[in-house]
């Protein structure tokens, strides 16, 4: 088994190593390495969003889910896919257009000081210190299920796979940056895809058929089937929440920044939800139908993060079970990759070159971004040591932290023209601390999942504050308002 597996993963591998490297010559200014030149299509924009935005979550945490709390937990799936949607169809397009029209932002603390007339550089750097923290836990929950991937592929020692896992991906994004990571995540989208629509179709037809299925779900444990099993109106509400989140992720956002034409978003937002919708769909089937397959058939599974694992060792050739098992690899690069560039643009763009070498020259800053790709990783590859680590509970600390601290003041910059940044770096603020803070509490309420509080709150700050703190000079709004005005005719002509 081990051999045809190890090949597979070897070809996979191989073949990102090689993207790494053919764009690390096409590589000439920090434009292209942390933006692509806002250069990409809208195909390859939708998948590498998509990807990106998943994570080996989708092929670990939320099977997991599904087979540990049966279709209850497909409530968070809702919540993702009305946010998701709402992401692009009201932030894509128009941050596109502001983030190039007010002085080619490239990075998300560079459109807010350029949104908010950010001279000082106070709320540039408060924006890259909350990116950092909580990329930092979310890149470390990738590596953590990268590791589980190795540890039960290949049976090597957790420390050996993780640090294994490690190299993979720093590789090819030190060499090759943010089209090398687009471009990536656009093959890894696909392979996700196909591995998610294949692998419950296999076990449904192993099974003896979508109602066979059924039947021994519910002979096995009828509230697998109660959407409403074990959850009240907190629970719904903290699953939904999810959606949200997306308001707030950079590795998203700069998805959105970087297609090569506004024009070209309803066809990116076409391909991304379709993708969205299948995968995620495929997903809580591996879970849902998996427990079926595991108690008919006698498995044992102590963890049920490691579901579609072992479906794809016991129910494929080894040579199939080779490339399905590289969909998690390609899930957990397609995450790591993005989060690791927008931590290292942030450092190399917002503090090193804003703040400490305003007059550094385009290479020196690409190595800077190089270098800091393999400092951020070592830092989350120190967090990730510890091998009881939930991939799912990391991910949602990071993805309620980036929603509640970002989601608001996105949506409100984009919207309205009597937000400061005064009201800015209070919603920040007050949404990252309210997620932390929260986190820390139990019992009651505060079982309500961290990023509905923490985005309220971050809403409220910036409405609050805003009215009461010097204003965005008028030279920046009127620029703003010419933005949003094509925005609106735009949309009115489409």
């Amino acid at each position: 088994m081990q051999t045809p597996v190890l090949i597979s993963f070897g070809l996979y591998m191989l073949v990102m190593v090689a993207i790494g490297l053919y764009f690390y010559f096409k590589t000439e200014d920090l434009g292209d390495y942390v933006l692509g030149g806002r250069g990409l299509g809208p195909g390859v924009t939708a998948l590498s969003a998509g990807a990106s935005d998943m994570s080996g979550w989708l092929l670990l945490g939320l099977p997991g889910m599904m087979y540990s709390d049966g279709i209850a937990g497909s409530w968070i799936a809702v919540g993702l896919l009305i946010g998701a949607y709402l992401n692009w169809h009201y932030v894509a397009r128009p941050l596109r257009i502001m983030t190039h029209r007010l002085d080619d932002a490239i990075t998300i603390p560079d459109y807010f000081a350029n949104r908010f007339g950010d001279a000082k550089g106070h709320l540039r750097v408060i924006t890259a210190l909350v990116i950092l923290l909580f990329y930092t836990l979310y890149t470390s929950s990738g590596l953590v299920g990268g590791a589980k991937l190795f540890e039960a592929t290949f049976h090597l020692d957790y420390a050996v796979a993780l640090a294994v896992g490690s190299i993979i991906i720093v590789s090819y994004t030190f060499l090759g940056g943010y089209n090398a990571v687009s471009w990536t995540d656009f093959i890894q989208g696909i392979l996700m895809m196909l591995a998610l629509i294949v692998t419950p179709a296999v076990v449904i037809t192993h099974l003896g058929g979508l109602s066979a299925a059924l039947e021994l779900m519910e002979s096995i444990d009828p509230t697998h089937l109660d959407i409403v099993h074990g959850t009240g109106v907190i629970g719904i509400l903290s699953l939904m929440a999810w959606g949200l989140g997306y308001f707030g992720q950079p590795h998203i956002l700069v998805r959105f920044m970087s297609i090569r034409s506004e024009d070209e978003m309803h066809h990116a937002k076409a391909i991304g939800m379709g993708w969205m919708g299948l995968s995620i769909i495929g997903s809580l089937a591996v879970g849902f139908f998996g427990l079926a397959y595991v108690v008919s058939s006698g498995t044992d599974l102590a963890d049920p993060e490691k579901i579609f694992i072992t479906l794809s060792q016991l129910l494929f050739d080894p040579w199939i079970a080779g490339f399905l098992l590289a969909a998690i690899l390609a899930a957990i690069m397609s995450t790591i990759d993005s989060q690791l560039l927008v931590s290292s643009s942030v450092l190399t763009r917002d503090i090193y070159h804003a703040t400490l070498r305003k007059k550094a020259s385009d290479s020196e800053l690409v190595w800077v971004g190089r270098a800091t790709v393999i400092a951020i990783a070592l830092i989350a590859w120190y967090l990730s040591t510890d091998k009881n680590s939930s991939v799912l509970s990391l991910v949602a600390y990071a993805w309620a932290g980036f929603g509640a601290a970002f989601g608001p003041l996105i949506i409100l910059s984009l919207y309205r023209r009597d937000i400061t940044k005064g009201g800015a770096i209070a919603g920040m603020v007050t949404g990252a601390l309210t997620v932390i803070v929260w986190k820390q509490l139990e019992g009651g309420l505060f079982e309500l999942y961290e990023l509905l509080p923490g985005f309220v709150a971050g809403w409220v700050a910036i409405r609050l504050v805003s009215p009461v703190t010097p204003p965005v000079p008028e030279s920046i709004l009127h620029r703003v308002e010419e933005t949003s005005g094509d925005f609106r005719r735009k949309k009115g002509e489409a």
